[in-house]
């Protein structure tokens, strides 16, 4: 019987791991260009003082075969808070064991609990494997938004446009 899927909160100490995760995640769409972030922005940014996101790790056998990289964000139309999930990874010897699945359902327990309404992600264009499983779960599409790209500047100023 093969070891069970077990989940805990991201630390510190998973900074390396979650960031090398990241890469082959760009490689794995074939975007690993567009990755900028170093482990210390992940150390910084998600486990400071004022955390931007939070992680959720996912364990068999004490190894690591995934992660849900999330934050909170609220709808306006709606009132309600939701989380985002940015990104969702499960290695490739763990696949077909719903990693991802159990990741993004205890995300969005999670945010539930804390009263959010919804879960919002987005998936890159060509990656039809993504689509078909958040489909098989449910998670619709919606057909009125396109997301838009914004150019960043220097730390704490946003350029916009090329």
């Amino acid at each position: 019987m093969p070891a069970p899927v077990t989940l805990r909160p991201g630390r510190i100490e998973d900074v390396e791991t979650i960031h090398a995760a990241l890469l082959r995640l760009g490689t794995h769409i074939g975007a690993h260009q567009e990755i900028t972030s170093t482990p210390d922005d992940l150390r910084r940014y998600g486990f400071g003082e004022k955390p931007a996101f939070s992680t959720l790790i996912a364990e068999v056998g004490g190894e690591f075969a995934g992660h849900c990289l999330h934050f909170p964000i609220f709808s306006t139309w709606m009132g309600r808070p939701g989380v985002y999930v940015q990104d969702l990874y499960v290695e490739d010897r763990f696949r077909g064991r719903r990693v991802g699945e159990k990741l993004l359902r205890h995300v969005a327990k999670e945010c539930g609990a804390a009263g959010g309404v919804y879960l919002r992600l987005s998936v890159d264009t060509d990656n039809e494997p993504a689509k078909a499983f958040y489909e098989k779960l449910g998670i619709g599409w919606s057909s009125y938004e396109q997301v838009q790209k914004i150019v960043s500047g220097a730390p704490g100023h946003l350029a916009i446009g090329r």
